[in-house]
């Protein structure tokens, strides 16, 4: 909220013109990002399934809310095994979404409002209902056309190897004749075989075939994990040398056409080889997975964004920050646990929760991220402070995690659950007709109608942010500032200083000539309460 919109305050003077405009640069070195999860976002014409008629229709809000880019989880055809990541068709929408034509259209109609368009594109592995995977189980062993996936005979009755899927379960499928077939993920996302040419060449013609549509970007899927070492025991592990020269490859497309950007989604613990991934001739930037992952502690945060400026400095990389997407609990359930940290191995679904406290937590959170140099992505529903559902019934679930672990872990259904636009009651203006996951009563008072009308609510904070940080943040570097244990405190090229006040009990400001946004009230004594944030103009 803005400092007059802060109970117990004094307002402060009218926002000054930034000392130091920032450089602005290449857009997607200090870009906000905003991601749709198409099929919850809004359905258009009522089916109960986001598209894009509702998506098209909901432009204007986006760019009120203040975003450079929208990034697209896939919208091709699909089965949907796993979301829409088991692609059947890289050239063309699936129906329940639209039609090719929407989509450019909608690519047309964002760029008419500055906004540009992001879009997901899958390499590590396809769909069963794919033409390419139809012709290899007709071929049969030893084809050509099974050397574009990893077919292989096993051992006996057993599959080649031990691997494991990441969904669970062995990571082989045995077809009829015998034969094996490897799925990282799901049996219905057979992985390619990057070793041969033919996927290669597919891939570089389906980049062409968007960058020539307008696309602006491209978020790489898994993007460490399309080389493989069957002989490894210890399993996938992807991250193997050769990924790095599909991406080159894919890089030299990309640089043909002017301005557009490779992001890759790369979870590696490693940092040293996670910047392998960004190095001058692959991506242009990769989310920041560490940062997302770590606790509402001070240490931990301060340690991931040193940690995160340093690797991303010494080879002139963007820094991305994230909060949360697709895959992981939402920052308001998360930072309301007793353990706040993420790992994908224990997701914690379903635990004790605080709601109030992870609401504090989560603005906090906003302000900080929002504050540090580089890119910065918001997940939809983020900006409504949208809580993890988690009581959606086991018959409704959708994700292959809850089916593959015989309904032991929960999955990521509950991130995914459509967002409510306007009214008191269920779909909330999604569309007419019954979502595709439940929405909770609740949320009737977490609206975007509802928040559109609350100077504190959360979309507020959001739109002030996004406003400020467009004007004064971005790009650029940050100074460490002296502060009481337990508090953040920095300051950015424009002078903006940023606090955040992680500690058990209030703190003091620093010297300030005004406070531009505070993530929640401040008294009239000069300070800041626990888990929160503010911005500040800094002293002369």
């Amino acid at each position: 909220m803005t400092r007059s919109a802060v109970p117990g305050t004094t307002p402060a003077p009218a926002p000054q013109a930034p000392r130091t405009a920032p450089d602005p640069g290449p857009w997607w070195r200090s870009a906000a990002i905003y991601q749709v999860y198409l099929r919850s976002f809004a359905d258009g014409n009522g089916d109960g399934i986001g598209d894009l008629a509702g998506l098209r229709a909901r432009l204007p809000y986006l760019a009120d809310l203040g975003v450079d880019a929208v990034w697209l989880n896939p919208w091709y055809p699909s089965p949907m095994a796993d979301g829409g990541y088991d692609v059947a068709d890289y050239r063309d929408i699936d129906p329940v979404f639209g039609t090719l034509a929407e989509a450019e259209k909608f690519i047309e109609e964002a760029h008419s409002l500055g906004i540009r368009t992001i879009i997901d594109v899958v390499p590590n592995h396809g769909s069963v209902e794919q033409e390419w995977f139809r012709q290899a189980l007709a071929a049969g062993p030893g084809s050509p056309e099974r050397e574009r996936f990893w077919f292989r005979d096993g051992r006996g009755d057993l599959p080649p190897n031990d691997w494991r899927s990441i969904f669970g379960g062995p990571a082989w499928t045995r077809v009829p004749d015998g034969q094996w077939y490897l799925h990282l993920f799901d049996p219905g996302q057979p992985d390619f075989n990057w070793d041969n040419p033919e996927v290669v060449a597919e891939f570089h013609d389906i980049l062409r075939f968007w960058l020539d549509r307008g696309v602006d970007g491209v978020r790489v899927d898994s993007a460490a994990l399309p080389v493989k070492d069957l002989a490894d025991p210890a399993g996938a592990g992807g991250d193997l040398d050769g990924v790095h020269e599909i991406y080159r490859g894919w890089r030299r497309i990309t640089d043909a056409y002017e301005g557009r950007i490779l992001i890759g989604e790369v979870w590696l613990p490693d940092q040293e080889r996670f910047a392998r991934y960004l190095r001058p001739d692959e991506m242009h930037t990769a989310f920041n997975f560490d940062f997302l992952s770590r606790a509402w502690d001070p240490g931990e945060l301060r340690a991931s964004i040193g940690l995160t400026l340093d690797t991303h400095g010494r080879i002139g990389a963007p820094p991305t920050w994230v909060l949360s997407n697709h895959d992981v609990p939402r920052p308001v359930t998360r930072y309301g646990r007793a353990v706040t940290s993420f790992d994908h191995g224990d997701r914690r679904d379903g635990a004790p929760c605080d709601l109030a406290l992870g609401a504090r937590r989560a603005r906090a959170a906003a302000l900080l991220a929002m504050a540090l140099p580089g890119s910065v992505y918001v997940y939809q529903g983020e900006e409504l402070g949208l809580p993890e559902v988690d009581d959606i019934p086991g018959e409704l679930r959708q994700d292959p995690i809850w089916t593959r672990s015989g309904g032991t872990v929960p999955g990521r259904d509950g991130c995914r659950v459509p967002l409510p636009w306007s009214g008191q009651e269920p779909p909330f203006g999604f569309g007419a007709g019954e979502p595709w996951l439940p929405q909770p009563a609740s949320w009737k008072d977490l609206t975007v109608e509802a928040q559109a009308a609350d100077p504190g609510s959360m979309l507020a904070l959001y739109r002030e942010a996004l406003r400020v940080r467009r004007a004064e943040l971005g790009d650029g570097t940050l100074r460490w500032l002296e502060s009481e244990p337990g508090v953040l405190a920095f300051a950015r090229d424009s002078g903006l200083v940023c606090v955040v006040n992680l500690a058990s009990g209030a703190v003091r400001l620093p010297p300030h000539e005004g406070v531009l946004l505070a993530s929640g009230p401040l008294g009239g004594d000069g300070l800041l309460p626990p888990d929160t944030a503010v911005w500040l103009r800094a002293a002369a």
